[in-house]
């Protein structure tokens, strides 16, 4: 009796020690989240602390001064005229000179993203409904996709080409133009809207599809379309991959420092129609299952004029290229299999390839946007492992500090869940890109603009708030751009693809979710 009484007690007395001990981690850990923020207030306004009693001293001489000690001050300004002049000739040279050979600011006036019509909707019963009926796959593969889809993080709402949503699809070359033809006009129909801009004001254009690249080029087709000027700087970026938005932007970026009082019109998509993949290579199903219609255009300008009415300043962009390693180069590749079939195959190297280029970019994107505290404790821990050999381990810093929202390419949940983790970032941080891959799957490239656009049906947006956009592409390429907002985004004045429809998110998204056909 005695036994069974203590053994009550006995779970009792576990269950409090538990208890107590998660109580304490707790605290610990609240107790070094405090410690680490008034360090990082410390650090942060130690140049004001040490210019405080600068001024102090200056202010004590100067209140010791007479009127007779100004007099005789002037007196010796008076004789040295000559040094004067020559000093303020030289400071204004030198101002005028720094004023002009700085880099022009970039302003981000306005974009917009192509949302299809009802029509386009495919669930993921449709899409396992259609694949069954083409005959060109075994139920084996068809198994596969199914896995593929239930794990995915897709919703029921995302969008698919008409041309392969018939039955029997309609592959050609006249239904790929006409998808892609689609998706920029409406995008860019929608921007010129939004800004007011002519199509003749444009000087610049760059358009991006990583997979689809017909003569004439997609660019040549938005100049005809449009009737841009004949001296228009006209780029099309071909076979560069998700990561092909930014590097977009930054080309863009580049022109307009070069050509000043300019538009730039950047315009972002993939095409789904020519690149539908008919075999059973495994790694080559993977691209069906998750690519999604849609695309985004973007209106950059450099023209201070501008700055009132834009939305955003780019403050950085930085390209990271692995493709110097063949792993990397490797693992996003587009070729024929066994059969002949055409399609891009994905590697088992993926996430860790992904993971190195990623910390190869935030390594030299670090020092330009975090505080100095995360950079003096980086430092500090990178010294410590290198110089003195200390087993610790890397200190990763903390970007939430550097910025307030992250637009993470949306190309699948295990890229999502893997850089939650690598960044340490919460799920509000990461809702953005869930909710992008929830409602509209991986639109490649366009997929960072879907995510900003969210954060401003949202209301999230407000001035001076820092985005951090992060595209991974074939090659391997790893591409970051900084955005800095020039003024509070109200979702009521907006208009974009989640305007009607923000009130509905977030929706939890179950790790796996069951496919009946």
């Amino acid at each position: 009796m005695n036994e069974k009484r203590r053994a009550p007690e006995n779970e009792q007395n576990l269950v409090q020690s538990l208890s107590e001990t998660r109580t304490s981690s707790f605290s610990l850990s609240v107790k070094l989240k405090y410690v680490k923020l008034g360090y990082h207030y410390l650090v942060s306004s130690a140049l004001y602390l040490m210019v405080v009693p600068f001024f102090c001293i200056i202010l004590t001489h100067l209140s010791t001064f007479t009127i007779e000690d100004f007099v005789q001050l002037s007196e010796n300004f008076r004789l040295n005229y000559l040094t004067l002049c020559v000093l303020s000739v030289s400071i204004a040279f030198l101002a005028t000179f720094y004023f002009m050979s700085r880099p022009r600011k970039i302003y981000l006036v306005n974009f917009a993203c192509y949302k299809p019509e009802k029509a386009r909707m495919v669930s993921k019963e449709l899409f396992m409904q259609l694949s069954a009926v083409s005959g060109s796959f075994t139920e084996e593969s068809l198994a596969f996709k199914r896995k593929i889809l239930e794990r995915s993080g897709f919703g029921q709402m995302t969008y698919g080409p008409e041309a392969l949503m018939q039955v029997p699809r309609n592959q050609c070359m006249a239904e790929a133009r006409k998808e892609t033809e689609t998706v920029m006009f409406a995008a860019i129909d929608e921007l010129l809207a939004k800004t007011g801009v002519k199509p003749r004001d444009i000087g610049i254009l760059v358009v991006n599809s990583s997979l689809f690249n017909p003569t004439p080029s997609l660019s040549a087709t938005v100049v005809n379309h449009y009737k841009l000027r004949g001296n228009i700087l006209s780029y099309n970026l071909g076979g560069m991959g998700c990561s092909a938005g930014l590097i977009s932007i930054d080309l863009a970026k580049q022109l307009l420092q070069v050509h000043s009082n300019s538009y730039a019109l950047v315009v972002s998509t993939e095409n789904i129609t020519y690149n539908w993949y008919h075999g059973n290579n495994r790694s080559m199903l993977v691209t069906n299952c998750l690519f999604r219609v849609g695309g985004a255009a973007i209106l950059l300008s450099n023209r201070s004029s501008d700055r009132r009415h834009s939305k955003y300043e780019l403050v950085h962009t930085l390209r990271t290229h692995k493709g110097a390693d063949d792993k990397s180069y490797n693992c996003v590749f587009q070729q024929e299999d066994e059969l002949k079939n055409v399609g891009v195959s994905l590697s088992k190297d993926l996430m860790a390839v992904a993971g190195e280029a990623l910390k190869t970019n935030i390594t030299t994107l670090g020092p330009l946007v975090l505080p100095l505290s995360e950079q003096l404790l980086f430092a500090a821990t990178l010294v410590a492992r290198k110089v003195f050999k200390m087993k610790i381990k890397s200190y990763i810093p903390d970007f939430k500090l550097a910025f307030e929202h992250f637009c993470i390419h949306a190309g699948g949940r295990a890229v999502l869940d893997e850089l939650e983790n690598s960044l340490d970032l919460t799920q509000w941080h990461m809702e953005p890109s869930r909710m992008t891959l929830y409602r509209f799957g991986n639109t490649s490239s366009s997929s960072l603009w879907y995510e900003l656009a969210y954060l401003e049906a949202k209301g999230r947006i407000k001035k001076r708030d820092r985005i951090w956009q992060i595209g991974f592409g074939s090659g391997f390429k790893c591409n970051s751009a900084v955005w800095r907002a020039l003024s509070a985004i109200g979702p009521a004045m907006e208009k974009n693809p989640w305007t009607d429809e923000i009130d509905e998110f977030p929706v939890q998204v179950p790790k796996v979710a069951p496919i009946v056909y």
